[in-house]
């Protein structure tokens, strides 16, 4: 790999190139994003609305997940056989129509039908957004950027929780769908403004690769996010089918596993046999690239937990609205926003391997400073303090890694990267959201457990009653409504409810403080980052010559 051949990170001081690009670029990634953040803040309107159950539409957003994880390989590909351009323009009406259809939709199904097939358009537009920043910017104003992109789901939240919100409030939740029908009617318009990117002649589908990649995602996927529903080891009574007593979502990893070796062997055969593969393995030949991938990795689940963990403790728990969620984690989202954008100002001057290492440390303390500030008030100066610290590491990493996956592989296999990433991406959300979830369970059920053993203000008859070893992040008002179809006494129900209380906020602050070590862990492949500035590729400068290093 030659240095002529990458697209450059550098510093550049000449030849700025029009926003306008990065702009069109922008809208079309809100347009994905708001519409993953539009049905969990939908989810008691669409209820009430299509005379669904809130699994219905929680089912509308894996299958939209799973089409996008498991075919965004496939879509970067199809970049490459018929450009970029082309695909970004048919990916973004086909996405902007099916949402149109999901916001007519007249029962649950057909909202999980055009989700899906938003997904699957999703899938094909995700991989072009790297290679349309590719063909349209070098140097200072790449990085920028890629900032941009990195940090666009944390913009995509501020927007959709008020927008929304305040839409379904004066409307209908499908009038908050409809609204990104207009925002694909706006990219498509703009898109002819963006330069075309041939196709690369020769180009053809491994298709045999293509299902080997997408069985392995959806499966690894699939299973992940079941793994608290149907049972780590035991099949629960939610798993749709056992395999001898043993829950299904294990042994959908472990397959998935399985078939991602073969699409690895499969795709290095054709290497061999100097045929094509459906993933360039190049983008994760040296160590530097597969470092950053791997951090990648824990980053966005650690980013998947926190965002799983908050909105859950706030709305369940606390009983708050949308609007008290986004007003909590406004300082999060600022955070992580920010730090994308203006992380670039410090890549002339440190390493990838610093910023990576201290993005790392920085996530970690924000964290532990959360486990030990939260009291069921997330208004505190403090805990917004430990947020903002946990979102700058975080947003620095986002496009630290994002800028070297992209720097480290020749121009060519842009859009491989960014399948890479959003495979990856994917991949974590799944990964965080389920150990966020198993923790706090977890850790609440054994916490319920302790405290009710020889407790002497509720007797073994009350517990026999409500079975309260088998215990849920519940609201102190449900749990109210339980016991009082029981013979608890006042006192036993204000007991119940006070471990209930106890449990699950120091449930909450375990959790925070396992993932602060989950960040320390990820500070292990960062020390595997390139020990070059992070503003350099193809020519980057050693840390010892930064200053000789011309920052325009």
């Amino acid at each position: 790999m030659t240095a002529d051949t990458r697209p450059s990170l550098k510093v550049e001081s000449t030849g700025r190139a029009s926003w306008l690009p990065l702009i069109i670029i922008l809208l079309a990634q809100l347009q994905m994003a708001i519409n993953v953040s539009a049905l969990p803040i939908s989810v008691g309107a669409i209820v009430d609305d299509l005379d669904t159950s809130p699994t219905s539409v929680s089912t509308a957003l894996v299958v939209y997940s799973l089409a996008v994880a498991g075919f965004i390989i496939l879509g970067a590909r199809l970049g490459k056989l018929v450009g970029s351009r082309l695909v970004f323009q048919a990916a973004v009406v086909v996405h902007g129509l099916a949402i149109g259809a999901a916001a007519l939709s007249s029962s649950a199904n057909e909202l999980i039908q055009y989700q899906g097939l938003a997904g699957l358009a999703a899938a094909a537009l995700v991989p072009t957004l790297v290679v349309l920043i590719a063909t349209h910017y070098r140097g200072e104003q790449q990085t920028q950027s890629l900032g941009v992109l990195g940090g666009a789901q944390a913009l995509a939240s501020l927007l959709a929780f008020p927008l929304i919100g305040v839409l379904i409030a004066l409307a209908s939740w499908r009038f908050a769908l409809g609204l990104l029908v207009l925002v694909a009617a706006i990219v498509f318009m703009l898109s002819f403004r963006l330069d075309p990117v041939p196709r690369q002649r020769g180009t053809v589908i491994d298709w045999v690769g293509a299902l080997l990649a997408a069985a392995t995602i959806i499966l690894i996927s699939l299973g992940v996010n079941n793994l608290n529903e149907w049972g780590i080891l035991l099949a629960s009574t939610r798993a749709p089918f056992s395999i001898l007593g043993l829950s299904p979502a294990p042994a959908m990893v472990l397959i998935g596993l399985v078939f991602g070796k073969g699409f690895l062997d499969w795709s290095q055969a054709r290497i061999d046999g100097n045929k094509a593969p459906l993933l360039e393995l190049e983008v994760l030949e040296s160590r530097e690239e597969r470092a950053a991938v791997l951090s990648m990795l824990v980053v966005a689940a650690l980013g998947a937990g926190i965002n799983f963990l908050i909105p859950l403790y706030i709305q369940i728990v606390q009983g708050g609205s949308s609007l008290q969620t986004a007003a909590a984690v406004v300082p999060y989202m600022l955070a992580i926003f920010s730090a994308s954008i203006l992380v670039v100002r410090v890549f002339p001057r440190w390493t990838a391997r610093r910023i990576g290492s201290t993005g790392f440390l920085l996530v970690a303390a924000g964290l532990v400073m959360l486990a030990f500030s939260i009291f069921n008030n997330w208004g505190t100066p403090l805990v917004a303090l430990s947020l903002v610290v946990t979102g700058i590491g975080e947003g620095a990493l986002l496009t630290l890694l994002f800028a070297v996956m992209v720097s480290a592989s020749p121009a060519e296999l842009a859009g491989d990267v960014g399948a890479l990433r959003g495979t990856t991406i994917n991949l974590a959300t799944g990964l965080g959201t389920a150990i966020a979830g198993a923790l706090l369970i977890g850790l609440l059920s054994s916490l319920v457990h302790t405290n009710l053993v020889d407790n002497p203000v509720i007797p073994p008859e009350l517990k026999a009653q409500v079975n309260l070893n088998e215990v849920d992040f519940i609201s102190n008002d449900h749990l109210r409504e339980v016991l009082e179809g029981t013979t608890a006494s006042p006192e036993q129900v204000n007991e119940a409810v006070r471990i209930n209380t106890s449990s699950r906020l120091f449930a909450l602050k375990v959790s925070f403080l396992v993932m602060a070590g989950l960040a320390l862990i990820g500070y292990i492949p960062a020390r595997d980052l390139p020990k070059t500035t992070a503003g350099a590729a193809g020519t980057a400068q050693p840390e010892e010559a930064l200053e000789e290093v011309e920052v325009g």
